[in-house]
Formats: structure tokens, C-alpha cells, sequence
């Protein structure tokens, strides 16, 4: 039997943390959005498309962090709210756009305060200087495994 060293536990892992954090503003912003009938990969979506007005599927998973399959279904069921449309690209006629409609953006106007309200609740035992440098150590962390290849089990 292994004996346990003595003294306090060790802290969780920060990717523990990282994980706990990403299901508790999960869960709190499909609270948040339930009454819409908006999930929140759905909103990321849109709020990804009103910072870059025009993308492919393609595009708009990959700034999502979600599959192409679930960008499908997400696109399909976002077009069907009208809240994006598809337009072919001019540029390529074998490629598709997805832009904001009218009614996405009233969406966006209505949710993003509701949601600003929810990071400020997450965050507000932080100072503008701590906010600033969470905002950056969070990016540094997701350059460097987006960068990098997973790591592969030993054999």
C-alpha cells in the first residue's frame, strides 16, 4: 500500500480548474439564454459572427471551437430562428457566407448586456489590472496548445 505524504493536499491542477470554470459559465450561460431558446454554442456563434461579418462554415467553426458537424447543425438551426443567412460568396461561387441578419443582430442588442452582466459577476473580486492580465494569460494558454500538436500517449 502507498502511503500518502503528510500536510495539505496538493492543489487541482489548473487544467481542473480551467474545466471547472468552463461548465460553471456554461451552465450559467444556458441559464441566462434558456428563455431564448438559444444555447450558448448558438450565441458564440452569432457573437463571433458580428465581430467578422462574413465567414464560411469552415471559418465559423473553427473560431467557435466546435466540429464542422456541429457547425451544421448550429448554421441550420440558427437560419431556421432567422437570426444568419447563407449567401454565395462572390468571389467563389462554390463557397458559401454567413452573415448576421436583422434579427440576429436585435438578438445580440437584447443578450450581450445579460451576458456582459454574467462576466462581470465572474470576475468581480478582480481589479482592472488582474482582469487585464487574466485576459492575456488565458490567450498565451490558448495560442500555445492551439499551436502545438496533442501529446500521444506513451507506448
Amino acid at each position: 500500500m502507498t502511503e500518502r505524504p503528510s500536510g495539505p493536499p496538493a492543489p487541482p491542477l489548473l487544467l481542473y480548474v480551467v474545466k471547472q470554470l468552463e461548465l460553471a459559465t456554461r451552465a450559467q450561460l444556458d441559464a441566462l439564454l434558456r428563455p431564448s431558446g438559444i444555447t450558448a454554442l448558438q450565441y458564440t456563434a452569432l457573437s463571433v459572427l458580428v465581430r467578422r461579418p462574413a465567414m464560411s462554415s469552415a471559418d465559423l467553426a473553427r473560431a467557435s471551437f466546435v466540429s464542422a458537424q456541429s457547425t451544421s447543425d448550429l448554421v441550420g438551426a440558427l437560419e431556421r430562428r432567422g437570426m444568419i443567412e447563407r449567401q454565395v460568396d462572390p468571389d467563389s461561387r462554390r463557397r458559401m457566407l454567413i452573415r448576421l441578419t436583422a434579427e440576429g443582430r436585435a438578438f445580440l442588442a437584447e443578450y450581450d448586456p445579460l451576458v456582459a452582466q454574467l462576466e462581470e459577476r465572474m470576475l468581480q473580486e478582480l481589479d482592472r489590472g488582474q482582469r487585464d492580465a487574466l485576459r492575456g494569460y488565458l490567450n498565451s494558454c490558448r495560442r500555445s496548445l492551439a499551436s502545438t500538436e496533442p501529446l500521444a500517449r506513451p507506448s
